[in-house]
Parts: structure tokens; sequence; C-alpha cells
């Protein structure tokens, strides 16, 4: 496989930038392939007796990872696997709930795993959640047992990972484990493609005054034209979560019914899953007062990126000006320049 050739007619036929750091991750990401999944004769011969199956691609925000990482996961043939890092908890979390057998929970979680994938590739990985903190050492240590190779994209180092968290001398068994089978590779390139490609945000409205509520309920009713307005209701382990402003696949929220309650990953994918576009009124600045708020809205944006859903929001501050708590500081520059591609025209 020329991945190189290969990657140079997807950026020719995107219309995007090549440049030589991006392909020196695709060498790298060529010898991964080799060293995992060719098993040419020759290649056998020359495989590298420690070979890592994890690759950890880390960089700021809009540097390409997710480009360049989703271009070799569709370019390879194993049964492979990519999901939202959420949703995969929530899936082990389920699985375990569901067995009777607690105690070897995750070993059987994994030869489940297995008999399914080769791969797995986690976009924007990052853990937030004290519970996942406390089990990735094991459950990761026995992914890659098992010779299941990981493919990840970060804007946080290996080292980083959950910095300053609660209790995060429990998380350091799962940076150890990740450092000892992970290839670290930095992709280091100036741009932020997003923000850059798409600064016209024609759906981030702010400050929150008459002109711009006035802008925001004419488009909504735009959207919503010829749909009915219905309740909605989800039903989530057993709970449920009651959706006022439902269009038939168009929903519209104030930010406090999305933050400023007890929700979390899984209330989200099932939002996400029932909509097609959101509206989204009165975003705040945030500070530590509201941090939980703040990680509910990062969660939550990472969701409906991961779903492809556009976004149209009003805001108390413009995109660029709106803070950060310290604890999710770095978290919300991802989240910041994927409101641009959300909220812009262009997003399809």
């Amino acid at each position: 496989m020329n991945l190189n050739k290969l990657f140079i007619k997807h950026c020719e036929k995107n219309k995007y930038e090549i440049n030589q750091n991006q392909l020196d991750i695709i060498k790298d990401l060529k010898d991964f392939y080799n060293d995992n999944f060719n098993q040419s004769f020759l290649n056998k011969i020359f495989k590298k007796k420690n070979s890592k199956l994890g690759f950890y691609l880390v960089g700021d925000v809009g540097v390409g990872k997710t480009m360049i990482l989703n271009f070799f996961f569709k370019e390879i043939s194993e049964r492979k696997l990519r999901l939202h890092f959420n949703e995969f908890m929530i899936e082990f979390h389920n699985f375990v709930f569901e067995n009777k057998n607690k105690e070897k929970g995750i070993e059987l979680f994994v030869e489940n795993l297995k008999k399914r994938v080769q791969l797995i590739y986690f976009d924007e990985f990052q853990v937030t959640n004290i519970v996942d903190a406390m089990i990735l050492g094991k459950l990761f240590k026995k992914i890659f047992e098992e010779k299941i190779n990981v493919i990840f994209s970060s804007n946080i180092n290996i080292n980083d990972l959950y910095k300053d968290g609660l209790q995060r001398d429990q998380f350091i068994p799962f940076i150890k484990v990740l450092e000892n089978n992970s290839l670290e590779k930095e992709l280091l390139i100036e741009e932020d493609y997003r923000s850059s490609k798409n600064n016209s945000l024609d759906r981030f409205l702010f400050p929150i005054n008459q002109s711009t509520n006035f802008k925001f309920n004419k488009f909504f009713r735009k959207i919503t034209k010829n749909k009915v307005k219905t309740q909605k209701i989800l039903e989530i382990k057993g709970r449920k979560l009651k959706i006022e402003n439902f269009y038939d696949k168009v929903i519209k929220f104030d930010f406090n019914e999305l933050c400023n309650k007890y929700l979390g990953s899984e209330d989200y994918i099932s939002i996400a899953n029932t909509c097609d576009f959101i509206f989204i009124e009165n975003l705040p600045d945030f500070n530590e007062d509201n941090s939980n708020q703040q990680q509910r809205f990062i969660t939550l944006i990472d969701i409906i990126y991961e779903k492809k859903i556009p976004l149209m929001i009003t805001s108390k501050l413009n995109l660029e000006s709106i803070n950060s708590s310290k604890s999710m500081k770095e978290p919300f520059k991802r989240t910041i320049s994927r409101l641009y591609e959300l909220t812009s025209i262009n997003f399809n």
C-alpha cells in the first residue's frame, strides 16, 4: 500500500493544503501499519521486535489530525471500529452491568471486542470522568495484551492526560500502559485550518440582544417551516428526558437545559441521535464557578461534532472572547475550534 501517494491524491481531490509535517506522519502511519498488519514474507523478516500496538497522534486544534487519521482508517481493510470515546465507555459499562460475572467484566469485554475488531480509532481522545480514569489502566492493558491495535488523536500529550483531575494518582497506571504500548507522534502546524476556512460564523450570534434574537428566531422559523412542534421524550436507562421544543429532527434548547442539569454523554448521544439541527440560546462566559457546566458543554460539542450536526447559537460573547475555567482550558480550545465549523455556513 503506497500510503504517501494515496494521501497526496486524497489532498488534491479535496483541495487540502499538503505540508511536510503531515507527510512525515503518513510515513509513521505506514510503518505502524507494516509492523502490525503487513503479513508479507519480507515484512515478517524485517519486522521490529518491539513494534507498538498503539498510535497516538497529538497536536494543537485544527492542524489536521482527524483528517489524516480518517484517511488512514478509510484506506485499511482490516476489521475496524471508529467511535467516540464516550460511546466506547458506555458500551463497556453496559456490557459489565449486563454480565453476571462482574469480576471478569474487563476480560470478557475485551474477548468480545477482539472477535469484532483488529483496530479501534478514538478521535480527539481525552478523559474527564473519574470512574473511567480509575479503570482505564486495567482495560487497556487487557486490550493490548489481546493484540488489538488502537489509534488516537488528541490535543493533549499522553503524560498530560487527566491533568489536575480528581484522584489523578489512580490514572497513572493507564498513562504507563499507554506510553509503553504506543508510538506518540506530534503534528506541528502553525495554522488552525478549521477557523481559517470558516471565518464567517453565520450561525454564531453575539451579543445577546434584540437584533441577534431576531436573526436567531427568523432562521429558526425558516428551518422549522411546515414542521409541527411536539414534546419528545427520550428514555435512557430508565430515566426520561423531555425535549420541549422538538420540530421533526430540529431541536431548540436554552443552554441551561443542556448543561445546567445532571446530564452526561449518554444523554447527549441520545439527543444527537434524534436530530439533524440544534439551536442553542444564551451561551454564557465560563469561569471557575460554572466549570461543571463547561465540562458538559465540551462533551456535548464533541458528540455533536462526531455526529456532524450543524448548530446555531446565541452567545454572551464572541467566540474568541469566551473564557474558560482553569481545568478545562486545554479541552476548550478544541471546542472553540469545532464551533467554528459547526456554526459556519460552509459546514456539511
